[in-house]
């Protein structure tokens, strides 16, 4: 057994990969969905160093590892994945949207790339059909001030759950202030080659339209309740 050469069972350069000790956290990330952009310097750099090996590893599990166009990293599954899959809900798909469009604004230059919670329910309510945001938290919403204040509250969960998964980062402590990644991309794949991508994500998210962000997910979605504190040495990089 000693005399076997590894690189008869895995490319030299995949096992300096696995063997890494950025590895085990990164997979971990990626197997939960995250999506890995250049706002991470170490594991971005890791993943480009080694991303045909990589490639060649995910594909063992059915999943690709994609390399957007804007330049971050995450795992597509494909039907036949060996790693547990998740759909976001519509609401999560909405409120990505608007991300990608306010990515996109003039705001984001203006805020040093900085929005609050409230400016982005403001821009919630302005923008898409408030009737059918109530009715995606409520199927019987009367549209009262407790309607809203549920919808609200949706509203920060799904940032909480785009944050996991790599889209925004908290402003350290404060987790009513936020900055967007170039990861919310993902949201914009539908609108990459239009005339104006501004325009068109502005266009889909009045007109309501979520298509599906399949991902891989090691874990069952959480609301809002993940404390703070857990997430802060994450959220301190930002």
């Amino acid at each position: 057994m000693s005399s076997t050469n590894i690189e008869q069972v895995m490319p030299l350069k995949l096992a300096q990969a696995l063997a890494n000790p950025i590895f085990p956290a990164l997979d971990s990330q990626l197997r939960a969905g995250r999506h890995i952009g250049i706002e991470e310097l170490d594991q971005h750099a890791f993943l480009m160093d080694y991303q045909s090996f990589l490639e060649e590893f995910y594909a063992r599990y059915n999943v690709e590892l994609i390399r957007a166009p804007e330049g971050f990293f995450y795992l597509r599954p494909r039907s036949t994945t060996l790693i547990p899959r998740s759909v976001l809900s519509e609401l999560d798909m909405m409120v990505g949207k608007l991300l990608c469009y306010l990515y996109l604004s003039p705001e984001r230059l203006a805020n040093e790339g900085i929005f609050t919670q409230q400016e982005l329910y403001d821009e919630l309510l302005t923008l898409a059909d408030e009737s059918k945001l109530l009715k995606l938290v409520n199927q019987r919403s009367t549209g009262s001030d407790l309607d809203r204040a549920r919808l609200q509250e949706k509203m920060r969960a799904s940032l909480s759950r785009l944050r996991r998964l790599g889209m925004v980062w908290f402003m350290g402590n404060d987790s009513s202030k936020f900055r967007i990644t170039e990861s919310v991309f993902r949201f914009g794949a539908d609108v990459r080659s239009g005339d104006d991508p501004r325009e068109a994500q502005l266009r889909l998210i009045r007109d309501g339209e979520a298509m599906a962000l399949d991902s891989v997910s090691a874990t069952p979605e959480q609301d809002e309740s993940d404390s703070d504190a857990s997430d802060s040495a994450e959220e301190e990089q930002a």
